[in-house]
């Protein structure tokens, strides 16, 4: 739970402050980081909280929604201070400036060099204006009062975001680790190398003894590997190579010399002439290493010492991350492992425990514990959202994308909540099953196939109001157990058709055709998807088959 009331909201946006941007203006930019769910340098582009800027304080084109919203943010020093009528209707009037294009025209000119001008141009609201909606957000760290929610009753183009909504719908993007003990290591007899940065941050050098390494709190729960960009892989072949030198005791004292070695970040780094100790202390790398150590623990020997470096800086901070991404930049290390520590995944890993916890686990570190419970990786999340939201369902090959240049555009979007992720994963799990039903077996079995027919739902499920509504809100349809059972029921139903029309075009294409290079083809996929999508709506307003709102109310029924 946090406090937005000031002065503790200061707190929440201190990565957001700067110099010569005003508190009002963080303040936005944390919102939209935090609630819209934007990438922060999109989050910062669209704020424009500067003098001349026209009562606006922020722009977002949500094409998601086909809305252009237009931000005022107010940072309240007062705890009993509320909002009425007045500063809403302030804002309807700030509103009016983007009530057409010759209004929208006289607003850039008169904005002259103020960022409003250069954030509309950069945007081209001018050709949005015509097919997009303009909604007004009213966001504060205050409450509405009477006056103020009867005004809003009198307005579509006004919604406001206040104290309790901030409150209540807030999903950390940090991760709770519990803090470690002090944890004490024995280097009588050994040289240590130091280097010191500053005061407040130096690196220790010293071969440890492996013995002390397995005894330090966070293995067995894996808290300890946190900030790592991985958790344990399991028996690859690095880990079987290191477990089988560790079964070798002639080797415990060669160790130092063929193995990397293992990076503590830790709060405070203490020394004697014959001790280290630690205190809030994390691997961030070596994770690998150390969970074969644990595990072949009862063969280690006082000879085994593992060559460690203890860099003192705080484990959340610029340093620590920079060290992190640093130590693991080797072969074996994929983009994936670099965005494993990225807040937007972090987000959306905590949202998943909050509402999905006892069906799913959200992913987002390689060798992570899943508790048990069903896991959807954000690799896997972000194919679906290629094929489902970006509709390039011939992309989803290309996963090294997905943590790289699409990042932002895949799950820095207001609507990528774990409700859509769960929902898209509710759709593919039902397209898996349909799949032996391909009358083609090598196009059926084709990994590319299964977000071809994602696509195609998609396309389907536009067509239909009931359908829009799942697109628009699916934590309507999938955050309670027997309404995702209806929505598997009658997605089940339709891909019965899609499957049938699917089969009539490929079978003409003969055993042969090359679906590898269909699946990869732009133009074709459109073209197909699209007829498919044509012919079944055609049939639905023939009433020759149920739609899906119909199709769902008969699911709920039973």
């Amino acid at each position: 739970m946090i406090d937005v009331s000031y002065p503790n909201i200061l707190n929440c946006i201190e990565n957001q402050r700067a110099s010569r941007r005003s508190e009002s203006a963080a303040f936005l930019i944390w919102y939209l980081e935090n609630y819209l769910r934007l990438d922060p340098l999109e989050a910062v582009d669209s704020v424009c909280d500067q003098s001349g800027d026209k009562g606006v304080d922020g722009i977002y084109l949500n094409s998601d929604s086909n809305t252009i919203e237009i931000y005022q943010s107010k940072l309240f020093q007062k705890a009993d201070a509320t909002v009425g009528d007045k500063l809403l209707r302030e804002f309807q009037g700030t509103l009016s400036q983007f009530s057409s294009e010759s209004a929208l025209d006289i607003l850039v000119t008169s904005a002259g060099d103020g960022e409003v001008g250069r954030l509309i141009t950069r945007l081209e609201l001018n050709r949005h204006l015509r097919e997009f909606d303009v909604i007004g957000y009213f966001v504060c760290n205050s409450d509405i009062d009477a006056n103020g929610s009867a005004f809003l009753k009198t307005t579509k183009d006004i919604r406001f975001i206040g104290k309790k909504e901030l409150e209540s719908s807030f999903i950390d993007n940090t991760r709770t680790i519990p803090t470690t003990r002090p944890k004490l290591f024995t280097v009588a007899g050994y040289d240590i190398a130091e280097y010191i940065v500053d005061k407040n941050h130096r690196a220790i050098i010293a071969p440890v003894k492996a013995s002390e390494l397995v005894e330090m709190d966070g293995i067995i729960n894996q808290a300890i590997f946190a900030f790592n960009v991985r958790g344990p892989l399991g028996r690859t072949q690095v880990n079987v190579d290191i477990a089988k030198s560790i079964s070798e005791f002639e080797k415990h004292k060669l160790f130092p010399l063929f193995h990397n070695g293992i990076t503590i970040v830790a709060e405070k780094v203490n020394t004697t002439s014959d001790t280290i100790e630690v205190e809030n202390y994390y691997v961030v790398n070596g994770c690998q290493s150390l969970n074969v150590l644990f595990m072949n623990k009862k063969a280690i020997t006082d000879d085994l010492r593992i060559l460690t470096k203890f860099i003192q800086t705080p484990p959340i901070s610029e340093l620590a991350e920079m060290v992190t991404r640093f130590s693991n930049n080797q072969n074996g290390v994929k983009a994936r492992d670099f965005k494993s520590n990225n807040h937007i995944q972090i987000r959306l890993q905590n949202e998943f425990s909050k509402f999905y916890g006892a069906n799913y686990f959200y992913e987002i570190k390689r060798g992570e514990y899943s508790h048990g419970t069903e896991i959807i990786s954000n690799e896997d999340a972000g194919q679906y959202l290629m094929a489902f939201d970006l509709k390039i369902p011939w992309a989803t090959h290309r996963k090294y994308q997905i943590f790289e240049d699409l990042h932002a555009d895949l799950f820095g979007r207001p609507i990528v909540t774990a409700h859509r992720i769960v929902m898209c994963h509710l759709l593919i799990s039902r397209i898996e099953t349909a799949q032996n039903q391909i009358s083609n077996p090598l196009f059926a079995k084709y990994a590319l196939t299964k977000f071809f027919l994602l696509f195609v739902m998609r396309l389907l499920l536009e067509n239909d109001p009931t359908g829009m509504k799942l697109i628009e809100t699916p934590e309507k349809f999938v955050l309670d157990e027997g309404k995702r059972f209806a929505v598997c029921g009658a997605i089940d139903k339709l891909l019965v058709e899609v499957i049938t029309d699917l089969n009539a075009e490929i079978d003409q294409l003969g055993e042969d055709f090359d679906y590898r290079g269909k699946l990869r083809d732009d133009d074709w996929c459109n073209k197909l998807a699209h007829e498919i999508a044509a012919t079944h709506k055609k049939l639905v307003d023939r009433k020759r088959l149920e739609s899906f709102a119909e199709l769902i109310e008969g699911m709920g029924n039973k």
